[in-house]
């Protein structure tokens, strides 16, 4: 059973999401016992129902919550120290928590949103019916394709079948199912349980991987075929669209339909009080479009008004995409799409350029020493100079590298052969691989292993601390440390069914450095560890080796790192991961505190994490002093797994703040006095910029409170 909802140790209800390994405690004003009810009883599918006896029922949380009646139209948006009461009849309580909660009573009933916790009280005990669905999502079946381009695009039309509708609410991540897989073969077949879904939507580009592929997020979006045609182009009934308009280029001008089209299905979602007030529909007020009628228009209709607008009006409010991918035009990357297709990225045929991987260069040394206050002069091992490689000049060989073109998406993936610069390396396996792990029962298992007796004891000293890996409340983590294992002992610790490796100690070509040799992940039968960091010299190729024997995704190092700035990279990712931020989003933000961050890349999925954040989107502060005072903050969100593009974010800045962002990239920047930036950095911890330098945001909370 994928979610389980079961009575609590001390009372109330305990949600266990065994994909995701989360828990969800839900407080009642008696004790419980949940009784399994009809699924179908939901305006949205859910995983499991159960109906208790009870007249309160308390999430420990504040959510995103709306209020719904039995026609599915929204009530009412429960905001921060909010409250709605709906008098009579059958109402739905939705809310957005580490699952998706779905709460069928009958009123007279209170909504409400306290300082930290949300609240469903009946006025007299009664019957609530309880749906969850988890986040996790599958791909339902699997289309084998042949390498030929006009199959991958009969594949590709197929990938629209996973939405579960077709309005504008499909730019909701948790109305946009997984694609299907895609497989190649010798012919071409679709199970009969996929459907390509009939929207009068077609995209015409000439046969060729390289115009298949960058169309493929797009395709499935509107949920459109693709054929063979002259020149690139969107077609309906009653208009065609260039998608190389004004020679922008063809992959710029399919981004471009793709981000408005999103964008002002976001807006549109939002009339007719059917979601909460959105902060870009409000700065695009003067934005001539109809989308109360749109909403329920069909969608080639909806299409041609959406373009009918210039993208250059729109341009300004897009929210910052998560994710670009460079993939190589090979048919051998085809399986890969439905994965990257899934978290909505803009995909490009590379525009890139061999560079010489990362080195530990005399100049970068010396200007990190100095900056360090130390010497490069005579460097060994107790030095802080001194390298994570075996060898005092290394032993590795570096991997061929590639530098993907840099684009203003908040994370770059590079899918092809060389290894990426300044992008994680996606890798089809991972994905699979995360298919195929078991859900299992118990707590979050992290290991932190230290092969090294002296030089990295404040790195493993740091991350076994309590307050480092499982210092969240609501999440149940459990923390093992080695120290100087034995190949075998090493062995055990990758084959075991493991959540994240965090490693510390010595890699080069031959393998992991033991206490009495060294192991080689090539020598494995299979990997049972989910994710990993392996804070270790040249540690890709062991990495790679990982992942393909089973491992979802991890960051590595292209060559060797200095150990002074391999602890700052080891110590800021610690605290990221147990954060919430996923793997690519946390290295690119730790990448900034060390001059050796460049050394580190993500392979795998980067989307890979440890759990999800507090509020679901994971949040970047900049915060500047302009008075005793008086502040200003610039608020950045990374969507993650939980939460991907389209889901919106309200950040709590004061009382009565009801205004909600799409969580990608830039949100605003706020202006705050003292009390309300302290009661805002009390909510959680946060990566911060203050004063020109990098904090955690409990850091500056206690400088504000001195």
């Amino acid at each position: 059973m994928t979610v389980e909802v079961i009575a609590g140790e001390d009372g109330g209800l305990s949600v266990h999401d065994h994909i995701e390994r989360l828990r969800c405690e839900l407080r009642t004003d008696r004790p419980v016992e949940p009784v399994p009810v009809d699924e179908s009883g939901f305006s949205y599918n859910v995983d499991v129902a159960v109906s208790v006896e009870a007249g309160r029922i308390e999430l420990p949380q504040v959510v995103n919550t709306r209020v719904r009646n039995a026609d599915n139209e929204v009530l009412a948006v429960v905001d921060h120290f909010d409250s709605f009461e709906h008098e009579a009849g059958t109402c739905f309580v939705e809310m957005s928590a580490y699952v998706k909660l779905y709460l069928r009573v009958e009123g007279p009933v209170t909504v409400a949103a306290e300082a930290a916790r949300t609240v469903v009280e009946l006025e007299e005990p009664g019957e609530i019916r309880i749906g969850v669905r988890s986040y996790h999502r599958r791909p339902a079946a699997t289309i084998t394709t042949t390498e030929r381009p006009v199959d991958m695009m009969r594949a590709v039309s197929h990938l629209g079948s996973a939405l579960k509708t077709d309005t504008p609410e499909r730019s909701y991540p948790t109305l946009r199912g997984h694609p299907p897989e895609l497989e190649l073969g010798d012919r071409f077949s679709v199970p009969p349980t996929i459907e390509a879904p009939d929207t009068g939507v077609r995209i015409e580009v000439p046969p060729t991987l390289e115009s298949v592929f960058p169309v493929t997020p797009l395709a499935y979006y509107l949920g459109a075929e693709v054929v063979p045609g002259v020149e690139p182009r969107l077609v309906t009934d009653s208009f065609e669209y260039p998608l190389d308009p004004d020679g922008v280029g063809f992959e710029t001008g399919v981004e471009r339909v793709l981000k408005q089209t999103f964008f002002l299905d976001c807006l549109t979602r939002t009339e007719g009080g059917r979601g909460p007030p959105l902060h870009e529909r409000a700065a695009v007020s003067d934005l001539e479009l109809p989308l109360e009628e749109l909403f329920d228009a069909p969608p080639s209709e909806q299409l041609s008004t959406y373009l009918d607008v210039p993208y250059g009006t729109v341009e300004p409010y897009l929210p910052q995409w998560k994710l670009t991918a460079h993939v190589e035009p090979e048919a051998e990357n085809g399986p890969i799409l439905p994965f990257l297709v899934d978290d909505l990225a803009v995909v490009r045929t590379p525009r890139s350029s061999p560079v010489d991987p990362p080195g530990v260069e005399t100049a970068a040394i010396d200007a990190y020493m100095r900056s360090d206050g130390g010497t490069t002069s005579g460097a060994g091992p107790g030095s802080p100079s001194f390298t994570r490689s075996r060898g005092s000049a290394g032993g590795s060989a570096a991997p061929a590298t590639v530098e993907p073109d840099h684009t203003d998406s908040l994370e770059e993936a590079w899918v092809g052969e060389d290894a990426p610069v300044g992008a994680s390396k996606a890798m089809v396996e991972a994905y699979r691989n995360e298919l195929t792990r078991d859900g299992r029962r118990g707590d979050l298992d992290v290991v932190v292993v230290c092969n090294d007796s002296k030089e990295m004891s404040d790195e493993f000293e740091f991350v076994q601390a309590d307050d480092v890996y499982g210092s969240r409340e609501h999440l149940p983590f459990d923390v093992t440390a080695f120290r100087e294992l034995t190949c075998d002992r090493l062995a055990l610790v990758l084959e075991s069914e493991r959540d994240f490796l965090h490693y510390i100690g010595h890699i080069d070509d031959e393998g992991f450095d033991c206490a009495d040799g060294t192991l080689d992940v090539h020598s494995l039968d299979r990997v049972g560890v989910g994710s990993f960091f392996l804070n270790a010299c040249s540690s890709y190729e062991q990495g790679m080796e990982l992942i393909r024997k089973g491992a979802v995704g991890g960051v590595v190092t292209l060559n060797d790192v200095i150990n002074t700035g391999a602890l700052r990279v080891g110590r800021t990712m610690a605290r990221l991961l147990d954060l919430g931020f996923p793997l690519r989003s946390a290295l690119d933000i730790a990448r900034e505190r060390s001059i050796v961050g460049s050394q580190y890349i993500v392979v795998g999925d980067g989307n890979a994490d440890i759990a999800p954040p507090e509020s679901l989107t994971a949040l970047r502060l900049d915060i500047t002093e302009r008075s005793d005072d008086e502040y200003e903050m610039d608020l950045f969100a990374y969507p993650t797994g939980s939460a991907g593009m389209g889901t919106v974010f309200n950040p709590h800045i004061e009382e009565g703040f009801t205004e909600y962002y799409l969580n990608s990239g830039h949100l605003n920047t706020f202006s705050m006095d003292r009390d309300d930036l302290v009661q805002f950095l009390s909510l959680e911890i946060m990566p911060t910029r203050w004063k020109g330098s990098f904090a955690w945001s409990d850091e500056v909370l206690d400088e504000l409170r001195q």
